[in-house]
């Protein structure tokens, strides 16, 4: 009976044993399981990208074929040089850029950012409908797409005027300090002006550019630096090394016709010309595909051109 008692303890504990082991086993297959699910959410090191707006999350099969129809192949699109409607912006950003987000809480929409010596700049510009100026019977554009065309504001943000890019409508109402600008208005010492930037953010003055071109090594070869790796006609694509991104978005002109997209970035500052003749002018900037330095001039305020805001000091 001792030698039965004794055995029957073995048999216990050989299968205790047995359940310990599989039970690691268990524990190891789960844990290899988990490992595998992680590295295959991982998106492998290629050229694609997902849209904008497009959820990054996978919660059912649905979802991941929502997500895939929302990527796209950026070297399959870039293979044609120069400009084209076709490729969606966020092909155009620095892959070796850390860039950061900002939320518009106006409409939802989220633009890259980026920070450049001790600036924050968006890094793509901006595609803000602000509706129509004016009142009543007497309401006018101010802003549009380039060619008229919806889907190309998703590409290339929108063109303003310069009221439009001031908000002169909230400067005309401001309690404190009301300040009629615009077509014909010369408007000076109001900066920094939010215009119609995101709270928290405003449109660069002149002297901000200007900063900003002394940032990245000097005016002769800022082009170079700030113009997008692809997109510009002519072999005039820039090293894009600080992550600004200009596209070559084009303009309106003041005879409501829209010109030079793939070969000219305008940018408005908030700077009035000021003065008699200039009444109709503010400072801008641009970058041509053909060369590498930065141009500053008078832009008609009622012509169409870009906004790339800054992010106000702390």
């Amino acid at each position: 009976m001792k030698c039965v008692k004794g055995l029957g303890f073995l048999w216990v504990a050989v299968l205790a044993a047995f359940f310990a082991l599989s039970a690691c086993d268990d524990s190891s297959s789960a844990s290899s399981d988990e490992t595998g699910t992680s590295s295959s959410s991982v998106e492998s090191s290629d050229s694609s990208v997902t849209l904008s707006g497009a959820s990054a999350e996978s919660n059912g099969s649905s979802d991941s074929k929502n997500a895939d129809k929302d990527k796209v192949n950026c070297s399959a699109l870039l293979e044609e040089t120069g400009w084209s409607w076709d490729v969606p912006k966020e092909c155009r950003f620095n892959p070796n850029i850390d860039y950061g987000f900002l939320s518009d809480s106006r409409d939802g929409q989220v633009y890259r950012t980026v920070k450049i010596g001790d600036q924050v700049w968006m890094a793509e510009n901006l595609n803000f409908d602000p509706g129509q100026g004016g009142s009543d019977e007497n309401k006018y554009d101010w802003s549009w797409c380039y060619n008229n065309e919806p889907k190309n504001c998703d590409v290339a943000g929108r063109l303003y005027t310069w009221a439009a890019a001031i908000d002169s409508v909230k400067l005309a109402n401001d309690i404190e300090k009301p300040c009629v600008c615009g077509f014909y208005k010369e408007c000076t010492n109001i900066e920094p002006i939010q215009g119609i930037c995101p709270k928290g953010w405003h449109l660069p003055s002149r002297s901000e550019w200007d900063t900003l071109f002394t940032t990245v090594h000097g005016w002769s070869t800022a082009a170079a630096k700030l113009k997008a790796q692809s997109g510009w006609n002519g072999n005039g694509n820039g090293d894009d090394s600080f992550g600004f991104t200009a596209i070559p978005s084009g303009i309106r002109t003041f005879s409501q016709r829209f010109d030079q997209v793939g070969h000219y970035a305008y940018f408005w500052s908030s700077t009035d010309a000021g003065g008699a003749y200039y009444g109709n002018s503010a400072f801008g900037i641009y970058l041509i595909d053909y060369d590498r330095s930065r141009y500053e001039k008078r832009f008609g305020k009622d012509g169409g051109y870009s906004i790339r805001c800054v992010k106000d000091s702390d």
